[in-house]
């Protein structure tokens, strides 16, 4: 069976895959290509604001490029990203060889790239969507909405179910597929957050799922659920999308904290203070993201009892948050820091949200909420959470696991060249969008008059989003520079770190590790190489590996969702080269089909001998 599994084509070899960690790297490409075309649309959109009355866009363009720019940030670039570390990470930092069901990892993947590609397409049909990433009823109904918003609605209906799916395998995988000795108490901050955003995503998509079911009746149906004059209300719109669209902020922002409770420890030579607080922080976050949706609605009349409410657990997030940032600070005091270019990220991360989470306490007091409501300061809120948040993050997570992931170090030099320039490209485009907030400037619009005291600010807000573009462009070069001439890992742990990633080779096997390690402290690895012989201590003799199948089915069934919401869509607009209901048909057909083949064809998977295992296995060094 081994040799079946190696005479493949590579292209043949990643459409079939279901090795987590070849989906990790999908997930990872899949993110940066989008994360750099919602990037490109931001720089226009900072060129259009460079200068007062410029036409350098139509109003109509620049709604489409907010509205794809703030949804593909949203929904098909960070969070992608965020998935390939957890796809990546979590079974090795588990003790695990795969995710807890392969073949629907691979599917919600696919499910996933194909919904995005099917957002992305509505530029070739008239336009993108125009009515915000909020997509707020009346501006996203039949009435208003072009073409573009049924795009946004199917897009993001198909995208959902492939983040559905991929929720509930980490959820499993967590629980069930623990190494011996690995309990809960024992894991990772970064398996911990992950937990909990998967269930964050169960209980925080199912509500936007139901909401994009009603946008899409009423727009393709002729619903009457946003329709006032018919009896419907927008609110119910609003309610529906902050349900969803607050605890997004912690499923998005939680796995950053995660990774920078990885590289924190590592490069202050420190274990991680207070683990058990951070924990218990974390999942206090989680539950009190659930009961602030409102404090995103204080300027619709909801009533003052309701902003008070909405305001007081706004602000009581700050508790759990501020132990998470002291402990980290007590990480470092006292550590033998080395900053590396993840430590560097990792570090600028905490003052950095620190700032965004104050302007968040400010936007949570309702009074003055509707001073700052609908101005630049809540983008620049927004982004110092998102950006000075979570990007650092990721990249503190990406230079920290490239070597594991890619068996190769990221060049220093170039790192530390893209942290500054992200860092003050960042702090120059987005801290001036506070005082222009403050002025009075509102958000959305494409324009802005001469003689407002707003010209310098938008100057040098434009000014650091070049930066911030040099600092990606670093990025990539650092990239394929180091794929060539980058240094080669010789053993699985560059960093001297202390987690259980680290103690099999990188690039990483197939099968993960040879024999499933027997855990037994909170810092495994670093246990082992003090108390042990710097090997895991293997919890069952060497045997066979039995590893599953790859698919070409989970390709098909994303591919044929993507062919049913182009139908769907294809209704409301006139075709002359396809029935929408033969479009529709052929979707439904590929998707179900490929459901049948896969409930009627059993999956023996490929077994790996113990002798070849042997043979391998290369002993990782201490």
């Amino acid at each position: 069976m081994e040799a079946v599994q190696k005479n493949k084509s590579v292209l043949w070899d990643w459409l079939t895959t279901v090795d987590h960690k070849k989906i990790a790297i999908l997930y990872l490409i899949a993110g940066t290509l989008f994360f750099i075309k919602a990037g490109m649309m931001a720089l226009l959109m900072r060129i259009q604001l460079m200068y007062p009355e410029n036409s350098f866009l139509s109003g109509q363009t620049y709604n489409e490029l907010l509205t794809m720019h703030g949804t593909i940030m949203l929904f098909l670039a960070i969070t992608p990203l965020i998935f390939a570390f957890m796809n990546y990470i979590i079974p090795l930092q588990i003790g695990a060889r795969d995710v807890a069901f392969p073949f629907l990892n691979a599917l919600a993947f696919w499910i996933f790239f194909f919904g995005g590609l099917l957002l992305s397409v509505s530029w070739f049909f008239g336009g993108g969507p125009d009515a915000g990433w909020t997509a707020y009823a009346p501006l996203s109904t039949r009435e208003y909405g072009m073409l573009g918003m049924d795009f946004y609605v199917l897009g993001l209906q198909v995208s959902g179910i492939g983040t559905l799916v991929s929720a509930i395998n980490f959820i499993v995988t967590i629980i069930n597929m623990r190494a011996p000795g690995m309990t809960m108490m024992r894991m990772t901050l970064f398996c911990w957050t992950s937990l909990v955003v998967s269930i964050l995503i169960v209980f925080a998509f199912t509500p936007l799922a139901a909401g994009l079911a009603m946008l899409m009746l009423d727009r393709l149906f002729s619903g009457q659920f946003f329709n006032v004059e018919a009896g419907g209300n927008v609110l119910i719109w609003q309610h529906i999308f902050w349900v969803f669209g607050h605890p997004e902020v912690y499923i998005l922002v939680l796995p950053a904290f995660g990774m920078i409770s990885e590289v924190v420890p590592a490069f202050s030579r420190k274990r991680l203070f207070g683990h058990t607080a951070m924990v218990f922080a974390t999942l206090l976050i989680a539950f009190l993201g659930f009961m602030v949706w409102a404090h995103h609605m204080f300027t619709t009349g909801i009533g003052p009892i309701s902003n008070s409410v909405f305001a007081l657990s706004s602000m009581a997030i700050a508790i759990p948050t501020g132990v998470k940032i002291f402990n980290w600070l007590f990480t470092m005091w006292g550590g033998k820091i080395t900053f590396t270019t993840a430590m560097l990220c990792a570090s600028s991360f905490i003052p950095t949200f620190v700032l965004g989470g104050v302007t968040g306490v400010m936007v949570a007091m309702a009074p003055v909420d509707h001073l700052y409501h609908d101005t630049y300061f809540v983008v620049a809120h927004f982004h110092y959470i998102f950006i000075g948040g979570i990007v650092l993050g990721i990249l503190a997570g990406l230079y920290y696991w490239y070597p594991k992931m890619f068996g190769h170090l990221l060049n220093e030099t170039l790192g530390k060249l893209m942290f500054w320039l992200m860092y003050i490209g960042f702090h120059l485009t987005f801290f001036v969008q506070h005082i222009l907030g403050i002025i009075g400037m509102p958000r959305r619009y494409s324009t802005y008059m001469d003689g407002e005291g707003l010209n310098t600010y938008n100057f040098i807000s434009t000014m650091g989003t070049f930066l911030m573009t040099a600092a990606i462009v670093v990025l990539i070069l650092n990239i394929v520079y180091s794929a060539f001439r980058g240094e080669r890992v010789e053993s699985g742990d560059p960093w001297d770190a202390r987690t259980l990633e680290w103690a099999v080779p990188s690039p990483v096997p197939e099968y993960n590790f040879a024999q499933i390690p027997q855990v037994r402290s909170l810092d495994p690895w670093f246990y082992e190489k003090i108390h042990g012989d710097g090997r895991m201590k293997p919890a069952a003799p060497l045997s066979s590996i039995h590893m599953p199948s790859s698919s070409i089915l989970p390709f098909v069934m994303a591919f044929g969702l993507f062919w049913w919401g182009f139908g769907m869509i294809m209704l409301v607009f006139e075709s002359t080269f396809l029935p929408p209901y033969l479009v529709i048909g052929a979707g439904a057909t590929l998707t179900f089909g490929s459901m049948v083949c896969r409930s009627i064809k059993e999956d023996h998977g490929w077994h790996i001998s113990k002798e070849t295992v042997a043979e391998t296995e290369q002993e990782p060094r201490s």
